[in-house]
């Protein structure tokens, strides 16, 4: 889709597909509202129209939906299509998806904390609702008949009595000038006959007959192609670049220096420009660069959690949330825990490189690519070449994968750099290397949690945790806690344990950091989960039964499910099982992991069981998929993969050394998920952070050995 505001009713029109009039509705402005384009209008009134996301429906009849998050493997792509069929009553391959491009107009555009779904369900349902009952107001109208006596059913209106048929690209020009009611019915979800159903995906098809445009699809007319030899350090400088070699190579045009925005500092390295992705990469293996490193910190793993252990035993940190008096309580407990939890650095790996295409023209910018923020790269790009936001197009095509790198403004402005210095169309790739080796990371973290048990009740928690904080980055104030301290802690526990509290000890490092799939849940879950084994365990009590005594009644649903689907009440000797529940994005998810003696040593995983209560739902076969693709990331994090530093560098470069799990290291995987009324909670990240403490209770179950650093072997266990 073109950018919204400043283009004309004729371009939106021509880029849009839709001819004549339209009925469109804005999805996301405070007062909903309902209007019309016409070609007289078109012809005679060619000024801006300023909308926000819409859902538009044209006198053919085809429903356009403009989607202004990206897709990136998680499902929205077909969700929002899925809610809006629902309440619009037509078919849902009969809904055509185009990506919005970047523009404030639709609030916000970050495809993150899983929040597609769970910030924008009601007025999804609301907004076509009002269309529904505007296209039968319109039909009741025409027909001179009683409103209550039409329905709506796969796009036209039906009169009930006489059977009469309209479709609604008869009847959006009479349908826009119909007041917007203000306060529609809608379905009770006894009655969805879409929402709550195992729909297939409809990009499905997309993506296995090869139409689905990914940012390596994308090609412009003159388009050369660079790969870039980027600093392994962050703040490093170019000292000098040998470029002979390089413009050797067949098809190499050109090579120069560059720096590209990373955070508030900046990234340099040297450009290899040719006429194929392939010539520039040979040109970059022949290109001979001295680096200045001086003036910085160059790190090693062993120094980071050092540092933060102690950071963690010896400060108190800066204060998140408290309640009660946690200290006093732990000084006089006569039964007392304090032990520390470790998480490493994770990267992303998305299973698609990095890439992007940039056309930077004198008075615009335009780019193309998996984008998971487009209106925070148009901010970043208007800032740094001084152009105003609406001059920086940004597009959208489809990710294959994102775990919050591809929301990361680096690669953009790095494209849009070259793209000037060329004065002309560029595609920059990423090779597998310089994605794993510049980050940036999931933040390894370190833990330290003091509980107090009195009578077999838990009196205090107390949890103090030190890494990177993620916000620090974006300019966040560095005498404020990280607002993610207790994220993954069950609210619940809130109300029913006296004292606890949450501190952050502040750590930095000149290596970047940045959001990955759960976030702060991901690692927080571990340590929070694991410590609440280690508690019931030190108070003598079953561990689901040591958390149902501080959770709420929606919970105790969970645990029921839990119980029931994995027979916990009937596990045997033998048999090691593991039980964790996180919250995240507004969803709980619980996971109980069943492990047993591997012949020959360590121990295999037999059987994964989660049950995710999300509250209000789409299609239960996409929250199953996002789930066990969590359950797998979050395995590969626990037991198989960590990024770890020397001298500042990264070590791991490629998948030989920062090993996937396979799918025979996949054990069966339960998903159920809860029905009940409650508001919609995310879905795509939700699922991972139960994983790595059930796994590691689990085992403590089995082996009696408690694993409190990650990533640990199931072999040498």
């Amino acid at each position: 889709m073109p950018s919204i505001t400043n283009t004309s009713k004729r371009n939106f029109l021509k880029i849009a597909g839709l001819g004549g009039t339209a009925l469109y509705l804005g999805l996301f402005s405070s007062n909903s509202s309902a209007s019309v384009i016409n070609a007289s209008e078109i012809e005679g009134d060619p000024q801006s129209v300023e909308l926000n996301a819409w859902v538009i429906i044209d006198t053919s009849g085809k429903v356009t939906f403009v989607d202004h998050r990206a897709e990136m493997g998680q499902g929205s792509y077909h969700s929002v299509p899925q809610i809006l069929a629902e309440e619009l009553e037509v078919g849902l391959n009969d809904i055509n998806v185009v990506f919005g491009q970047g523009n404030r107009k639709y609030g916000n555009q970050i495809t993150g904390g899983s929040s597609t779904i769970r910030s924008n369900y009601k007025n999804f349902l609301k907004l076509t609702a009002s269309a529904r009952e505007m296209l039968i107001a319109a039909a009741a109208a025409k027909w001179a008949v009683p409103h209550q006596d039409c329905y709506a059913e796969l796009g036209h209106v039906i009169h009930r009595p006489t059977g009469k048929r309209a479709h609604y690209g008869e009847l959006v020009v009479a349908a826009s000038k119909m007041e917007v009611p203000k306060d529609v019915k809608l379905k009770k979800r006894a009655d969805y006959k879409l929402i709550g159903k195992p729909i297939r995906r409809i990009d499905t098809k997309l993506k296995t007959n090869g139409s689905v445009i990914f940012g390596l699809d994308k090609k412009l007319p003159g388009m050369m192609y660079a790969a870039v030899e980027r600093n392994p350090r962050l703040r490093g400088k170019v000292k000098s670049f040998d470029a002979t070699n390089a413009l050797k190579v067949p098809g190499v045009t050109k090579v120069f220096k560059i720096k590209m925005l990373v955070f508030k500092t900046y990234r340099e390295g040297v450009a290899v420009i040719a006429n194929s992705t392939y010539a520039a990469f040979q040109g970059k293996k022949a290109l001979k660069v001295e680096w200045d490193d001086s003036g910085f910190e160059h790190i090693n793993t062993a120094d980071i959690f050092k540092r933060q252990e102690e950071n963690v035993k010896t400060k108190e940190g800066l204060s998140y949330k408290k309640q009660g008096d946690p200290d006093k309580a732990i000084a006089t407990a006569a039964r007392k825990l304090d032990v520390v939890y470790q998480t490493p650095y994770q990267s992303h790996y998305a299973m698609e490189p990095l890439n992007c295409t940039a056309h930077y023209q004198g008075d615009k910018i335009e780019v193309w690519g998996p984008i998971q923020a487009p209106d925070w790269v148009q901010d970043a790009l208007s800032g740094e070449f001084g152009m105003p936001r609406e001059k920086i197009l940004v597009n959208m095509t489809f990710l294959g994968g994102g775990f919050g790198r591809k929301a990361f403004m680096d690669y953009p402005h790095e494209a849009a750099v070259i793209s000037k210095e060329l004065n002309g169309p560029v595609q920059v790739v990423w090779s597998r290397e310089d994605d794993a080796t510049q980050g940036p990371y999931r933040p390894g973290i370190t833990y330290r949690c003091e509980g107090a048990i009195n009578n077999g009740k838990i009196e205090a928690l107390k949890f103090r945790m030190s890494g990177q904080n993620n916000g620090h980055w974006m300019g966040g104030k560095k005498d404020e806690a990280n607002d993610s301290t207790s994220e993954g802690f069950l609210a619940p526990y809130f109300d029913n344990i006296k004292n606890i509290s949450f501190a952050d000890v502040p750590f930095e490092i000149p290596i970047p950091s940045m959001w990955w799939r759960s976030v702060y849940a991901s690692t927080n879950g571990f340590a929070f989960e694991s410590f609440l084994d280690e508690l019931s365990v030190e108070a003598g009590k079953d561990p689901l039964a040591l958390r149902r005594e501080y959770l709420d009644e929606r919970c105790h649903k969970l645990i029921d499910k839990l119980e029931e689907v994995s027979g916990w009440k009937k596990r045997k000797k033998n048999e090691g099982y593991g039980v964790a529940i996180t919250e995240c994005f507004s969803s709980t998810v619980g996971h109980i992991v069943k492990v047993s003696r591997r012949d020959g040593g360590g121990v295999k995983i037999d059987k994964v069981w989660a049950v995710m209560d999300c509250g209000w739902y789409v299609n239960p076969d996409i929250i199953r998929a996002q789930v066990e693709g969590s359950i797998v990331m979050g395995l590969g994090a626990a037991a198989f993969h960590e990024v770890t530093f020397k001298d500042g560098m990264t070590e791991q470069k490629n998948f030989y050394s920062y090993p996937m799990p396979r799918i025979n290291d996949i054990p069966p995987i339960e998903v159920y998920v809860m029905d009940n009324a409650e508001d919609a909670g995310g879905v795509g990240e939700p699922g991972l952070p139960p994983l790595a403490p059930a796994l590691t209770n689990a085992i403590f179950d089995l082996t009696g050995k408690r694993i409190r650093t990650l990533p640990f072997s199931l072999e040498a266990v």
